[in-house]
């Protein structure tokens, strides 16, 4: 298996390194000495245009850049030459130059956006927006800012050029038994110790007076925003949506981006510049304010504001869940059916709580791979045993008490095509979309303006980005 592990690492190593900050300046070119050029471990400061891909260029200071970014993650660069990172970044340039070609959108907006999130998050790090900015060695916020704009959108349309070029990759039934008959039984997979986890969730009812708090505060923030209040600052100031909280609550959306069905609803029925009554989802109460409308696409801003949960109701979800447990253990009920007819979690109760590996999509966890919260619940439990209630808060700080069992545990074990058919399936798909990602490249460099300068023309690439 080891040329099977070292493809899907190269598959793993493209999109990891699609993150990869390069700049773009364009400065006149000059050459670099071979061996300064390869060697990451003495890097020089000499700058000049050492690449080209069609509308985009290759600094020799965006090599060290790059380097900067990957050892700011806390990874090695110890093995990563000059050479190697050069022929990344081409690849990156090669990816947003052909996305251009073909169309594909990505507005300042959706750059905008991004942008922020990931600067609030740097922030958060490294404790100011001024040290952010001597980080990157720029002079002023606006520099920075202009710098990692561009940054940000190129790595977009590099990562959707190949989104585009992988979604396109499916792999049949009988591709995945061919290609595990192909693997030597002497180099197949071996599989770490899986189980398989089902629970039951019991939500603590908000009492109605806590709901009615949160509707006059949200009228009142209406009322006030009306009189000429800052939409923005009350969503900063008091919603409690993390995703949308630090950008004043503003969200762009379609009848297609993937939001709850009863936000969609007040949102298109709004005209420009209104703001809704109260309305409740599963997330809470929100008002919308519609900024702009363009035909299908309208720009909007919420508040969401969660009703408090009692202690009185915390301690009746934990009778309930703990008498649904009783049953359990009594044999009135299967876990199974109590998931169905008692849980309060839709996304388990139909398929009886179990729950999926958002990872793999499968129901199988791989212990070494598991969520550490969850393996901490689950670890010591027996095959059809039924843990106590468990209370859990969730990062909108939701509180409600679970059950969890274990249904099914898999040992370690070699690769087994029944057993494994998922985990196998994928490894084939993925094996496919190397290739197709290859096969994509090699066809893309032969069509597109490239050119190499100075010493880096003795590097040995990967790809054949010489044309030779």
């Amino acid at each position: 298996m080891k040329i099977l592990n070292n493809k899907i690492t190269l598959l793993i190593c493209l999109f990891l390194f699609s993150s990869v900050m390069v700049a773009q300046e364009i400065i006149v070119e000059k050459t670099v000495n071979a061996d300064k050029a390869k060697e990451p471990g003495q890097l020089q400061k000499i700058d000049g245009i050492i690449a080209t891909v069609g509308n985009f260029i290759v600094l020799d200071s965006d090599i060290d850049k790059g380097y900067l970014e990957i050892s700011s993650q806390g990874n090695s660069v110890a093995n990563i030459t000059r050479c190697q990172m050069l022929g990344k970044l081409l690849e990156d340039k090669l990816y947003a130059h052909q996305a251009i070609q073909d169309s594909i959108v990505v507005t300042d907006d959706e750059i905008k956006k991004m942008m922020d999130e990931r600067i609030n998050y740097m922030v958060e790090q490294i404790g100011s927006m001024d040290k952010v900015v001597q980080y990157y060695k720029k002079n002023t916020v606006e520099d920075f800012k202009t710098y990692f704009f561009d940054i940000l959108k190129e790595n977009k349309l590099t990562e959707e050029m190949q989104r585009k070029i992988v979604d396109a990759v499916e792999v049949t039934p009988e591709e995945v038994r061919m290609f595990f008959k192909k693997i030597p039984t002497t180099e197949l997979p071996v599989f770490g110790s899986e189980m398989e986890v089902s629970q039951i969730v019991v939500m603590p009812k908000v009492a109605p007076e806590e709901k009615q708090k949160v509707i006059d505060k949200l009228k009142e923030f209406k009322r006030e925003i009306l009189q000429g209040a800052s939409f923005f600052s009350k969503a900063v100031l008091y919603s409690q949506d993390p995703g949308s909280r630090s950008n004043g609550g503003f969200y762009k959306m379609t009848r297609k981006t993937p939001f709850v069905k009863e936000f969609k609803e007040v949102a298109f029925s709004l005209n420009e510049g209104e703001i809704s009554e109260p309305f409740e989802t599963d997330f809470g109460y929100h008002i919308i304010y519609v900024e702009k409308i363009r035909g299908q696409e309208i720009d909007l801003r919420h508040i969401l504001l969660t009703p408090k949960v009692t202690e009185a109701a915390l301690k009746e979800a934990k009778e309930k869940i703990t008498l649904i447990k009783k049953r359990i253990e009594d044999k009135e009920i299967t876990f199974s059916e109590a998931a169905r007819t008692l849980s309060d979690e839709k996304e388990t109760k139909a398929n009886g709580g179990v729950l999926i590996n958002p990872q793999t999509q499968d129901t199988r966890f791989e212990l070494t791979k598991m969520d550490p919260s969850l393996y901490g619940q689950v670890s010591s439990l027996k095959e059809g045993e039924v843990s106590y209630p468990l209370m859990d808060e969730d990062q909108k700080g939701t509180k409600k008490y679970k059950i969890i069992t274990v249904t099914n545990r898999i040992n370690e074990h070699i690769a087994n095509y029944t057993q494994d058919y998922v985990k196998i399936k994928n490894i084939a798909l993925k094996e496919k979309q190397i290739k197709a990602i290859a096969k994509w490249s090699e066809e893309k460099i032969k069509e597109t303006y490239i050119k190499i300068n100075g010493e880096y023309r003795d590097c040995v690439f990967t790809n054949n980005w010489l044309k030779k």
